[in-house]
């Protein structure tokens, strides 16, 4: 069977990466429509909170390289769990080539829940998030 959809590329000729644009639709989760269009750090904003809410290999429609695994941690004691909280938050978004590192990772728990706050570093800028990690995540 001959491979389909490679390309050779003859000795001495380079290829010319191009970056994806970051534009997509702007998800309003309070009146849940989709309205409009957003770009760059916006779109990133909502890229990581759609990451967060999605479980990976819950859901067909998705490659296993998106969502997240925090489900795995709760119930188990939190200085194990703070290890493994900032791994899967870490693992889940750095999948997204727009974003360059996640960090100042801080976390309190409360019981079973868990709240963590950190800063994402974007190509297009840096912002803060907050996670709660409970049981319904």
């Amino acid at each position: 069977m001959i491979p389909q959809g490679g390309m050779m590329i003859p000795d001495g000729e380079t290829v010319e990466t191009m970056d994806q644009p970051s534009l997509t639709y702007r998800l309003d989760h309070e009146a849940g429509t989709i309205s409009g269009h957003i770009d760059g750090l916006e779109a990133v904003k909502q890229a990581v909170s759609k990451i967060l809410q999605t479980r990976r290999f819950a859901h067909l429609i998705y490659s296993s390289d998106y969502g997240h695994e925090l489900h795995s941690v709760i119930g188990r004691d939190p200085l194990w769990a703070y290890a493994e909280i900032e791994r899967h938050i870490k693992e889940a978004l750095l999948q997204d080539d727009r974003i360059v590192a996640v960090e100042n990772m801080n976390m309190t728990f409360t019981g079973d829940q868990g709240r963590v706050e950190f800063t994402v570093r974007s190509i297009f800028g840096a912002f803060d998030m907050t996670r709660e990690v409970r049981e319904d995540v």
